[in-house]
C-alpha cells in the first residue's frame, strides 16, 4: 500500500471510539482505496451534507443500533476545515473522536491549490514520483510542471514535432486522462513558447476530447488522398480548399509509428468513422484500410475480431478505480454494437470467444462491485459518478454561467450500446451538434423507481423511502432540488411519458415558457421496446435504430440546441439479454417481481426464496432503505421459466449498471 494511504488508515483502529468525526476539506477519505480500507477495518462512513438528511440517517441507522447494544463504528466526514466540525449537532460533536486530513499534510512540498484540483486517482502516481524525485517547496507553476511530467507523462517543453504532440494528445484523449483545467492551461502556455504550433487550435483540441477527434476526422481523408498524390502537389493546395471546421495544419503524420498504434482502436471503437474514397481498393491491403469504406461485410468482421482482442487486453481488475470501469464499459459497448450490427455468420464465428469474454467480465465486475460500489455514492459530483450526482453537477454548471439554460433528458432503459446506435443516427442527421461522452453508475438494483428518483432528486434512495416503489414523486423531487438551489418554481419544468411524435408539442410548449432555466424530460421508448423484446440484444439495437430514424429525438435535440439549451442525456439503467433459470413461487412475498431482481420488505422473506434459488445474489443494503432487500438473478440469468430468453434489467451486469452520460451542445 502506498505510504500516503497507510498514513491515513493508521488512524482507524477498531474499538477505540464508536464515533469518529473527520474534517476532510479535500475529500481524501472518499478516495476509493481509503474507503475500501476503512470498511475493511469494520467502520461505516457517513458524509455530513445536510442537517436534516444526516440526522435522519444517524438516528435511524446508527443511534438505534447502538441503543440495542451493537458495536457498529461510524466515521462522519465533513468536507470542511477542522474548526468547522462544531457545525455538527452538539451531542454528536461532544461524543466523538476528532481527526483532520488535508492534501497539504500529505504532500507539503507542492502547491496546495494545484493539489486540490487533482482527481484522487492521481495520488498514487504522485506519491511514487515524489519518492523517486523528492522536491523542495514548489510554487504553482513548478508544481503544475512536476505533475504534468511525472503523473501524466506530458512534458510540453520537449515537444517539437507534430508527431510528438499528436502522440501525447492521443494518449490523453484515448485514455480519458482526468487532467485539471489549470494543468491543461499550463501545458498550452509552455507548449506555445516554442512557436512550432502557432496555427494549431490548442485551446480546443487539448481540453476537449470531442473536438480533438473532430480535428483528426477532418484531416483523415486528406491523409488518405496524400498517399496517392506527389508531395509537391500537396504543398501547392491552399488549406482553405479543404473546408475544415477547425483551423490548423491540413496534413497530420498519421503514418508515424507512434500515431499508427492508436488508429486501429479509434476506428474500431467508433471515435473516428471510416470514409469513402475513390479508388479505395488501391489501399485495401495497407494499414489505412481500417479507416476506409471498402467491403462493408469484411470490415464488420474485422472490427469484431479486433475489438474482441482489444477488450480482452483491457479488462480492469478488482482493484481498479471506477473511472477505469467507465472507460472499459464504453469499449465493451463498442463491441456489443459491432456484434449486433454484424451478420449471423460473424456472430456464430465469434460466439464462443464472446461468451468466454462475457463470463470473465461478469465475474470481475461483480467482484469489483461488492468490493468498491459502497464507496461511489459519497463521491463529489463534479464530474458525476452516480446518477444522484447529476443534479448537483448541473447546479454547478448553472452557477458558473448565470445565463445558462439546461435540459436533462433521461432515456429510460437506454444502455451504452444503444446510445451508440442513437448517436450514429444523430450524427448523420444533425450536423451542428457535438457530443461529450462519459458514463455514470446506476443504482443497484438497476430498476426504474430507484434510479430515476435518484437522478431527479439528487438524493440516495435511503432518503426517498416513502416513494421507493413508484415514480409518481419525480416532478416534485426535481422541483424541490432546484428550489433548494435558489431557483423559483416557474424556472423549472418536468415532463415524462415522452417519445412519440404526439408528445413533441408538450416539449415545445415547455420550451416556450420564458423563465425556464432547467427542465427534466423522461423519454420512455427504449424501455417500452425492451419489455416487449424477444429477439435479444441484436433485436434491441435494430428497434432502437428504427425509432431513432423516425426522428423524435432528432427533433427534440434540434429544438433544444436551437433555443440555446445545453443538453445532458443519461439513463436510469441499461439492459441485458438473459436466460430463465426458474421463477420463484413466492405468492405475495415480493414487493417487486422483476425478471432480474426481486425486492422484499424483510430479510427473512428474501432468505426463504434464496434457499430455493441458491445461485441468486443477496445484494447488500448500500444506500437503500432499511426495509428494502434485493435478491438478484446471477450472471445473465432471469427469474423466468427455464431456458426462456428475455431482455431485462435489475442486476449487476456492466450493461445494466454503467449507463451513458452525454453532454450535447451546439458546435461553436
Amino acid at each position: 500500500m502506498p505510504h500516503w494511504r497507510a498514513k491515513i488508515l493508521q488512524h482507524f483502529t477498531p474499538q477505540i471510539s464508536k464515533l469518529t468525526l473527520v474534517a476532510d476539506p479535500d475529500g481524501i477519505l472518499l478516495e476509493e482505496g481509503i474507503l475500501a480500507g476503512i470498511r475493511t477495518k469494520g467502520f461505516e462512513l457517513l458524509t455530513f451534507d445536510d442537517h436534516i438528511a444526516f440526522r435522519y440517517a444517524y438516528e435511524s441507522k446508527y443511534r438505534s443500533r447502538w441503543d440495542q447494544g451493537e458495536l457498529t463504528e461510524l466515521v462522519v466526514v465533513l468536507r470542511s476545515e477542522f474548526h468547522e466540525l462544531d457545525r455538527l449537532p452538539y451531542d454528536i460533536f461532544e461524543a466523538a473522536r476528532k481527526l483532520s486530513f488535508t492534501l497539504m499534510d500529505l504532500f507539503p512540498a507542492l502547491s496546495y491549490p494545484i493539489l486540490r484540483s487533482l482527481d484522487m486517482s492521481c495520488l498514487d502516481a504522485l506519491h511514487a514520483a515524489l519518492q523517486k524525485f523528492p522536491q523542495p517547496n514548489l510554487g504553482d507553476k513548478a508544481t503544475s510542471d512536476f505533475i504534468l511530467r511525472h503523473v501524466f507523462h506530458m512534458a510540453p517543453e520537449i515537444i517539437n514535432t507534430p508527431s510528438e504532440l499528436l502522440h501525447i494528445l492521443l494518449k490523453k484523449h484515448y485514455q480519458r486522462l482526468l487532467i485539471p483545467s489549470g494543468l491543461e492551461e499550463r501545458f498550452i502556455e509552455v507548449l506555445s513558447l516554442n512557436g512550432s504550433f502557432q496555427d494549431w487550435p490548442l485551446e480546443d483540441i487539448i481540453p476537449k476530447r470531442d473536438l480533438f477527434f473532430s480535428f483528426l476526422q477532418e484531416r483523415w481523408p486528406v491523409y488518405l488522398k496524400s498517399l496517392d498524390v506527389p508531395q509537391a502537389e500537396r504543398i501547392k493546395m491552399p488549406r482553405e480548399a479543404y473546408g475544415f471546421g477547425l483551423p490548423g495544419p491540413a496534413h497530420l503524420p498519421f503514418g508515424h509509428d507512434d500515431i499508427r498504434i492508436y488508429m486501429d482502436n479509434l476506428f474500431l471503437e467508433g471515435m473516428l468513422k471510416p470514409v469513402e474514397l475513390p479508388r479505395a481498393e488501391k489501399l485495401a491491403q495497407q494499414w489505412v484500410s481500417v479507416g476506409i469504406v471498402i467491403n462493408e461485410a469484411h470490415r464488420k468482421r474485422e472490427q469484431v475480431k479486433k475489438l474482441i482482442r482489444s477488450v480482452e487486453a483491457s479488462v480492469p481488475s478488482g482493484q481498479s478505480f471506477h473511472q477505469e470501469w467507465i472507460s472499459f464499459a464504453l469499449k465493451w459497448a463498442s463491441l456489443e454494437t459491432a456484434i449486433a450490427a454484424a451478420d449471423n455468420a460473424v456472430m456464430e464465428e465469434f460466439s464462443e470467444d464472446v461468451a468466454h469474454l462475457q463470463a470473465t467480465v461478469d465475474k470481475t465486475f461483480s467482484a469489483w462491485l461488492f468490493n468498491r460500489y459502497a464507496g461511489l455514492y459519497n463521491q463529489p459530483p463534479n464530474p458525476p459518478v452516480m446518477l444522484h450526482h447529476i443534479p448537483g453537477f448541473l447546479a454547478n454548471q448553472l452557477s458558473q454561467t448565470p445565463q445558462k439554460r439546461i435540459v436533462f433528458i433521461l432515456m429510460d432503459g437506454l444502455s451504452l450500446g444503444q446510445w451508440f446506435v442513437l448517436k450514429d443516427v444523430l450524427q448523420c442527421r444533425i450536423r451542428h451538434i457535438q457530443f461529450q461522452e462519459d458514463g455514470v453508475f446506476a443504482w443497484i438494483p438497476t430498476i426504474t423507481s430507484l434510479s430515476r428518483q435518484a437522478a431527479f432528486s439528487g438524493k440516495i434512495p435511503m432518503y426517498f423511502s416513502n416513494s421507493i416503489h413508484t415514480t409518481d414523486k419525480e416532478p416534485k423531487l426535481w422541483e424541490q432540488f432546484w428550489l433548494d438551489h435558489g431557483l423559483r418554481a416557474n424556472q423549472t419544468g418536468f415532463l415524462k411519458n415522452l417519445g412519440t411524435s404526439a408528445s413533441f408539442a408538450r416539449i415545445e410548449e415547455l420550451m416556450d415558457r420564458p423563465h425556464i432555466r432547467v427542465a427534466g424530460l423522461v423519454i420512455n421508448t427504449v424501455d417500452d421496446i425492451m419489455h416487449g423484446m424477444q429477439l435479444g440484444t441484436a433485436g434491441m439495437h435494430s428497434q432502437v435504430r428504427q425509432w431513432g430514424e423516425e426522428g423524435f429525438l432528432e427533433k427534440v435535440i434540434g429544438l433544444l440546441t436551437d433555443n440555446e439549451f445545453d443538453v445532458f442525456l443519461s439513463s436510469d439503467h441499461g439492459n441485458v439479454e438473459a436466460t430463465g433459470f426458474g421463477s420463484p413461487k413466492e405468492g405475495v412475498l415480493a414487493d417487486t417481481k422483476g425478471e432480474r431482481v426481486r425486492i422484499y420488505s424483510d430479510d427473512i422473506l428474501r432468505s426463504q426464496v434464496f434457499d430455493k434459488h441458491p445461485d441468486s445474489i443477496k445484494w447488500p443494503q448500500i444506500g437503500l432503505p432499511e426495509n428494502y432487500f434485493a435478491l438478484l438473478a446471477p450472471n445473465r440469468k432471469a427469474f423466468i421459466s427455464d431456458g426462456k430468453r428475455t431482455v431485462a434489467h435489475g442486476g449487476l451486469s456492466l450493461e445494466e449498471v454503467i449507463v451513458p452520460f452525454v453532454h450535447i451542445s451546439k458546435k461553436s
